[in-house]
């Protein structure tokens, strides 16, 4: 019996009142057989008595004793004590006999359960020993009695044991349930903040900074086509210095009015680009925030190394290049929604991301070893194919996502055979 017990659990009100019971049941039958010994002028009533307030005053010093509760040896050692008293009180008034159904309940408490069935098993020894004793012929019920008391002792606490862990494996599942449901409402609202930052970077690049980038072009076709009339202006007018022109005096009202167009259109073009910088500013703001602390491949390396469950490889291919932003993101949403999916579906014990770099396009691979499925008739794939609120749409989503950048993506699987997700985008076509 090792020094250490486990740390006593928080008191339950139904736990509380049985120990109370139980107290109250010792001490009741001790108060029982010392009145019957004083009532019934028994030859060693003072003796009974005192063996009846020793073991009162024995119990209720450990049921004080903080000691009791914390260590096994202590506890051990106050059992024994206890029992101690009890054999003296045995022997000297058959009416002790009856302490030992509060004594099993006792010793199945305090004791691990090897050390506690020893104990009962030597209470109800004891107990039979001292009712022979003190009746001088052996009978049945001398027997049946302890070892009777003794069985539904241990049949009780040990189911008494059996429910109290049930109830708390519940309220562990209950507690990991509602924190469950809490992250995925937390999981839910961020995902929804993170969609909704995206559609707004990707409505700012693909309206407001296209917009301005057009305004700019504008502009400075413009400026160019005024330069060009103001110079083709400067040309007629020497032209008709030399021929002795009639209109000299519209000639600088012309370059004046010119002028100040093309200050204005510079002005213009200026606002312009601080508005097309600004946007830009604020789409990059708008990027999912594994994109802000670095590149896709890091943003990739840290999904990898972050995936429960399987082991999982990240490797690049081909030479890096910057993407533009919705790229990025895509590429970032589909690794994360087919690394999801293995997670949770594939039973995988080693998945692989791959991105590769062409020199036109982009490719996403995402392979695992898990069980696979059919894509032809798995609801996984086509929701529509799901009986009404089953199904998923992480699938129909990544290639919505891909087809909405201009890109092709495909599911390679079979029952047995893993899974593989391949996404290739083209990248847009660089200006000269």
């Amino acid at each position: 019996m090792s020094d250490a017990a486990p740390l006593p659990r928080p008191l339950t009100p139904v736990s509380r009142v049985l120990r109370l019971c139980l107290h109250a049941l010792l001490l009741g039958l001790l108060a029982l057989a010392a009145s019957r010994a004083v009532a019934g002028s028994a030859p060693r009533a003072g003796a009974v008595v005192a063996a009846c307030a020793v073991l009162a005053a024995v119990y209720a010093a450990g049921v004080r004793a903080p000691a009791v509760h914390r260590s096994a040896r202590a506890a051990g050692v106050w059992l024994a004590a206890v029992g101690a008293a009890w054999v003296a009180l045995l022997v000297v008034s058959p009416d002790g006999l009856w302490i030992a159904f509060p004594l099993y309940f006792l010793e199945l408490h305090l004791l691990r359960l090897r050390w506690a069935l020893a104990a009962v098993a030597l209470t109800a020894c004891a107990a039979i020993g001292g009712f022979v004793a003190h009746s001088g012929s052996p009978n049945p019920g001398a027997f049946l009695g302890p070892v009777l008391g003794g069985a539904v002792a241990v049949a009780t606490v040990l189911g008494y044991q059996a429910l109290y862990r049930e109830s708390e494996r519940r309220r562990e599942l209950i507690e990991e349930l509602i924190a469950t449901r809490a992250e995925l409402a937390a999981a839910e609202r961020g995902a929804g903040i993170l969609a909704e930052r995206e559609r707004l970077a990707r409505e700012i690049h693909d309206t407001l900074a296209q917009g301005l980038s057009s305004i700019q072009l504008l502009l400075r076709a413009a400026e160019r086509a005024l330069s060009e009339d103001r110079t083709g202006s400067e040309d007629r007018t020497g032209s008709e210095d030399r021929t002795g022109s009639e209109d000299r005096t519209a000639a600088p009202e012309v370059d004046a009015r010119a002028t100040a167009a093309l200050t204005h259109i510079g002005r213009a073009r200026e606002a312009a680009q601080d508005n097309l910088a600004e946007a830009r500013r604020f789409v990059r703001a708008l990027s999912p925030p594994d994109l802000a602390h670095g590149s896709l491949p890091a943003a990739l390396e840290r999904l990898c190394a972050a995936a429960p469950g399987p082991r999982v490889r990240f490797t690049v291919s081909g030479t890096l290049r910057e993407l533009p932003t919705p790229y990025e993101v895509a590429l970032l949403r589909i690794a994360q929604s087919a690394l999801a999916n293995v997670v949770r579906h594939a039973r995988a014990g080693r998945a692989e991301i791959t991105l590769t770099f062409m020199d036109s396009s982009v490719t996403l691979d995402v392979v695992d070893d898990g069980e696979g499925f059919d894509p032809r008739v798995d609801p996984r794939f086509d929701p529509s194919r799901a009986p009404a609120g089953e199904g998923g749409f992480g699938l129909p989503a990544m290639r919505a996502r891909a087809e909405s950048l201009g890109g092709l993506f495909t599911v390679e699987s079979d029952p047995g055979q893993g899974t593989a997700v391949a996404v290739t985008l083209p990248l847009p076509v660089e200006a000269p």
